[in-house]
């Protein structure tokens, strides 16, 4: 498999220097040069598989002949060591639960599948050469990538997180491990951090010096891997019987275009919801046909707080910019804070079910679209719960008027010290990234 830059001013590369690179040098995502499409075998039978077996089927055409099917199943086995437990809320309402891995959030399955294909380039390499991860992160990615690079030989990581604008414990995971991980505080929104990540893409002199490569879901290490839990949960589905709807809660929408390759390769989910904040973008575009972010907004869902996601390049690629194809697939809506807050009540009192902002978010959408529908009982719908609510604890439990149970690996952790350096612009990213 080769990959080639959306922008399509740069040579194609194998998955390996994909990951490597992160971003293209023309500043452009990386894609795949086709979609394989699965057997139908495969998909009929997918009950008779492990998770382990799905997602060797799934991503080894991917890789291609890049890594050895030994080591990539050894990857695969290190990076799916926990379950994703669907919860039934009602009839034909459930929550698909991404949040059993070490950081408690559903990016630890693209952190750490990304994080063992690189560290297996690195080993391969002669050389055994220094590489930085550049990572922007509005809430878990940082903590994910932390914890999956965590101590990985000749391997530096650094995460930029917006000043004030991620929760407790999410700052928390991105400040406290030290080592090989160094985080940077910006005084401004996500959208101003990733910019500055993908400067440092093209900054001849950093590129020049520094190995860099970027852990957010611009990686396509880090955003192929999402389409594991999908195969999963369509296997382990209530109702089989019924059409398969999708609600996800999207910031970058690379969690949903990862569905929405999935279901490109034959996974036979009906339809996805892109659930998003205020942060409206795509779902003014799918309304007006007009691509017009907004400065971003923030809201207590936020790792979704992002105006101008990268991975809608993806989507808008994916279905060859056919908006009227796109839709065909994709809905999308947008949530207040005062929506999601309600959204978190009623799920509490229904089911005494605790979701944190974002699955709240995806439950709206989902609701929404189901209520949309003549005969609602003919599909089942799965939101996805992307987050424990305990890193949300002081909004959720002031809506539930109950207090969330501290997992034992967050109570460990908030015994450490946080460690941050601030930063206001590009050019002192630059300065530390020179000092590494």
């Amino acid at each position: 498999m080769k990959y080639y830059s959306l922008n399509n001013n740069s040579k194609n590369v194998g998955f390996i220097e994909a990951i490597e690179r992160g971003l293209a040098p023309d500043r452009g995502l990386y894609f795949p040069s086709e979609i394989p499409e699965l057997s139908n075998y495969f998909v009929n039978n997918i009950k008779k598989y492990s998770d382990h077996e799905i997602a060797f089927q799934v991503i080894n055409p991917f890789v291609g002949n890049e890594i050895p099917n030994d080591v990539l199943k050894g990857i695969i086995k290190k990076t799916l060591k926990f379950n994703f437990p669907i919860v039934n809320i009602s009839k034909n309402i459930a929550s698909l639960e991404l949040f059993q891995g070490p950081t408690l959030a559903f990016k630890d399955v693209g952190a750490r599948f990304m994080a063992n294909c690189l560290s297996y380039a690195n080993l391969k390499e002669k050389e055994n050469k220094k590489i930085t991860v550049l990572v922007a992160t509005s809430g878990d990615t940082g903590g994910a990538v932390a914890n999956g690079f965590y101590k990985f030989k000749n391997i530096d990581v650094v995460i930029l997180f917006p000043k004030g604008k991620v929760s407790e414990i999410q700052e928390y995971q991105l400040t406290t491990l030290g080592k090989n991980i160094t985080a940077l505080e910006v005084e401004g929104s996500f959208d101003d951090c990733q910019n500055f990540v993908k400067n440092a893409f093209i900054d001849p002199e950093l590129i020049k010096k520094i190995n860099l490569t970027s852990a957010n879901s611009i990686n396509v290490g880090r955003w192929l891997a999402q389409m594991f839990y999908y195969f999963i949960a369509y296997r382990d589905r209530p109702n089989p019987d019924k059409e398969l709807i999708v609600s996800v809660p999207s910031g970058n929408f690379g969690n949903i275009c990862a569905g929405l390759v999935s279901k490109k390769m034959g996974l036979p989910i009906s339809h996805f919801i892109a659930s998003t904040n205020s942060n409206d973008t795509i779902p003014r575009f799918l309304n007006t046909g007009i691509y017009k972010p907004k400065k971003s907004i923030q809201t207590i869902s936020n790792a979704m707080d992002v105006a101008n996601p990268s991975n809608f390049l993806r989507i808008q690629k994916l279905f060859n910019n056919d908006i009227f194809g796109l839709k065909k697939s994709l809905t999308a809506y947008s949530y207040s804070d005062k929506q999601t807050e309600k959204a978190i009540n009623k799920i509490y009192k229904l089911k005494n079910y605790i979701t944190d902002p974002h699955g709240a978010v995806g439950y709206l959408g989902l609701i929404d679209f189901l209520n949309s529908k003549k005969e609602p009982e003919n599909y089942q719908g799965l939101f996805l719960e992307t987050a424990h609510p305990i890193k949300f604890s002081k909004t959720v439990e002031k809506i539930i008027k109950e207090k969330i149970e501290i997992p034992n690996e967050i109570k460990n952790m908030l015994k450490r010290k946080k460690k941050s350096t601030p930063i206001k612009d590009y050019n002192d990213l630059k300065s530390i990234l020179f000092s590494k």
